[in-house]
């Protein structure tokens, strides 16, 4: 789905930017989601199906920075700062106040230079639950079934099934018995 101009519940007067693709059945609660969004990447952000965005998520995305999200994705007030790339999987789910970006301090995006394919900054596998709060920086890699515990600062590969927590995370158990193993 094509989404070039308003939102027709949306209460902002500007456009949804034209690099926005929004997959069929999804969500965006706000062309105000992308106010510092300044990506010239042909597509700056690309949802699935059925995927919901809601009050308070925004896309401060720099000029090479970009986002993918697989299908039956939510995104509940979740701020995604990153002039990289950020894939998510399908069903995740992020709870409040969560934080995706490429440094744990903010700095304006470069203004000149080579528009180079930008660099993965951080990925999520499919099945993975966002506490509130959360910090994924780069480098943080999510593995399928993962939980992230509220509050948690990750930027390191998370093994599938793992659960994390703490400033900084750490593994603190496992999802499902055996999963550690690989059985």
């Amino acid at each position: 789905m094509s989404n070039h101009g308003h939102l027709p519940h949306d209460w902002f007067p500007r456009p949804v930017p034209a690099n926005v693709r929004i997959g069929e059945g999804s969500w965006l609660y706000s062309s105000f989601a992308f106010l510092h969004c300044c990506s010239n990447r042909p597509i700056a952000l690309r949802t699935g199906r059925s995927c919901g965005i809601y009050n308070g998520c925004f896309f401060e995305l720099g000029p090479t920075g970009e986002v993918e999200l697989g299908d039956y994705c939510t995104l509940v007030g979740v701020i995604v700062a990153t002039n990289g790339r950020v894939i998510i999987g399908d069903y995740c789910f992020f709870a409040h106040e969560v934080v995706i970006a490429d440094a744990s301090a903010a700095a304006p995006w470069p203004r000149s230079g080579a528009e180079a394919a930008p660099e993965l900054s951080v990925t999520l596998g499919n099945d993975v639950w966002v506490g509130a709060g959360a910090v994924l920086l780069k480098g943080a890699r999510i593995g399928d079934g993962a939980i992230v515990a509220a509050r948690a600062v990750v930027d390191f590969e998370v093994p599938p099934q793992a659960i994390v927590a703490g400033n900084p995370a750490r593994i603190v158990r496992y999802a499902r018995s055996g999963a550690e193993s690989g059985t």
